[in-house]
């Protein structure tokens, strides 16, 4: 669940086309910010073999989804969007090659391929460099599945191709996989051991970005705290390293601190964090650096002891509202987000009760809150009977959600008055005349557009605000910009 920062509906990505290729690819993805990063490398691996990409389905010669499995709702969307692909198939297009990539496709592997035959392809997260193999296999006519896991890949020589950018922010991920084990989470079984990029790479990635114009990056992972490049491998593996690695080895604070001073004039923020690796030494580093975003997305699950060491979470209620309160003594002016789930097996009224009063203690401001769902495979899912009624994780989970919209007006309340940095990064959905970009705190304001412009760092006066908007009006550049 950590992984998740922005649940989003499918989301067809464009790269700048290269005239010599002559395919056509239509790719979409779903889930966390990880899966739309991987899109991007998965398009560069594919640009280089021929294709080009298209937002028009119909004429594509390869369709890709990258698929989340954190929650069922979300396996069931990509089975609709499987469904609809294959109708066009059918029925426009017989050449159409369909393929499933990510999460989805290392949980369930042969199970499309094979019992169900809707796809052409089955390719896990660590396996996009094979797609060329692949897709060779699937032109003569054989299925072709690769769903395994790697100790040491993370694609950092590869230079993703920025899809469906607004040239103004973008990922570069630094982790993959998780070690944690919560009960609950498929991520250890899809996306594997943790494993570290190489720093130099990383920032030749964000000098690319920069070199490009782009002012923000956003770092990613399932657990970005953990981030240990000792020289390669698997972070369990790092007390087997030699003296020599463990001193030299490169911790989260530290290549924080690297990025930021580096890119002055770059934004930088990171996801997700997990409560038990997140270390003061990253909290000064923040402290330290304006140009470091002063958020944190630090979920929780739940507000109950008991739960919270039935899903294995490594951190007690009271050591998470201990980090909480470090927060706001080092870093005042930060907004905390979370994640939450509601009717956990054997969570009672009491336990829901202690969620919603630690939320009454902390005031996220945001949050994003889910049912529970069970996950074949998981710990949870094979030892724990789902057994809150659905009737009741559903009230449970009504009554998360109205105190956090209480919670949220109640944070974005605080900055009416204050005048902020704000990085514009497009037109207002709601009127042509307004600009909307975010501030340092991840929150989004609204300004009259005046002769501002994309890309800008300017200096807005808060006037207003709804539970997650802020509103107000441009006084001048910042000196970012």
């Amino acid at each position: 669940m950590e992984n998740v920062i922005e649940e989003k509906q499918g989301e067809t990505l464009v790269l700048d086309n290269k005239p010599q290729n002559t395919k056509k690819l239509f790719i979409e993805s779903y889930g966390c910010a990880m899966n739309f990063a991987d899109s991007e490398v998965v398009a560069s691996i594919l640009s280089d073999g021929g294709y080009n990409t298209t937002q028009i389905l119909e004429e594509a010669d390869l369709v890709l989804v990258n698929t989340c499995s954190i929650r069922d709702k979300a396996e069931q969307t990509v089975r609709k969007r499987l469904e609809k692909y294959n109708a066009v198939k059918r029925r426009v297009n017989p050449k159409m090659k369909v393929g499933v990539l990510g999460c989805m496709a290392e949980r369930l592997k042969s199970q499309f391929l094979e019992q169900e035959k809707i796809v052409d392809l089955v390719v896990g997260p660590d396996a996009y460099k094979d797609l060329p193999n692949l897709l060779a296999e699937v032109e003569l006519g054989n299925d072709a599945i690769n769903v395994i896991l790697s100790k040491d890949e993370t694609y950092g020589d590869i230079s993703p191709v920025r899809l469906g950018s607004n040239g103004v922010s973008a990922f570069v991920s630094i982790t993959r996989g998780c070690d944690n084990m919560c009960t609950f989470c498929v991520v250890p079984f899809t996306r594997g051991r943790e494993r570290s990029r190489e720093p130099q790479s990383i920032i030749s990635e964000i000098k690319d970005l920069s070199d490009r114009g782009f002012r923000e990056v956003t770092l990613l992972g399932q657990n970005v705290d953990s981030y240990l490049w000792y020289g390669g491998g698997l972070k369990k593996d790092f007390d087997k390293a030699s003296d020599m690695q463990k001193a030299t080895a490169t911790g989260f604070d530290q290549l924080l601190e690297t990025v930021a001073a580096t890119f002055p004039k770059m934004r930088i923020r990171f996801s997700t964090s997990n409560p038990q690796d997140m270390h003061e030494s990253v909290l000064r580093v923040m402290a330290k650096y304006h140009n470091i975003c002063k958020h944190i997305h630090l979920p929780v699950q739940s507000g109950s002891d008991r739960i919270l060491k039935e899903m294995n979470r490594l951190h007690t209620r009271q050591e998470y509202l201990t980090l909480i309160n470090k927060i706001r003594q080092i870093l005042p002016d930060c907004t905390i987000t979370q994640d939450m789930i509601a009717g956990f097996p054997t969570e009672t009224e009491d336990d829901h009760q202690d969620t919603l009063r630690l939320m009454e203690e902390v005031k996220y401001s945001f949050g994003y809150m889910y049912a529970y769902s069970e996950r074949p495979g998981t710990l949870a899912g094979r030892k724990m009977p789902d057994d809150v009624p659905e009737e009741t994780k559903l009230r449970r989970l009504q009554e998360i959600v109205a105190l956090q919209r209480q919670h949220s007006l109640y944070r974005t309340q605080e900055f009416v008055g204050q005048t902020m940095e704000v990085l514009i990064d497009k037109v207002s959905k709601k009127s042509e005349d307004d600009l909307s970009g975010r501030n340092s705190q991840n929150l989004t304001v609204v300004f009259p557009k005046e002769d501002y412009k994309i890309g800008e760092f300017v200096m807005v006066v808060i006037t207003s605000c709804t539970s997650g908007t802020l509103i107000g009006r441009a006084i001048g550049y910042s000196a970012m910009n």
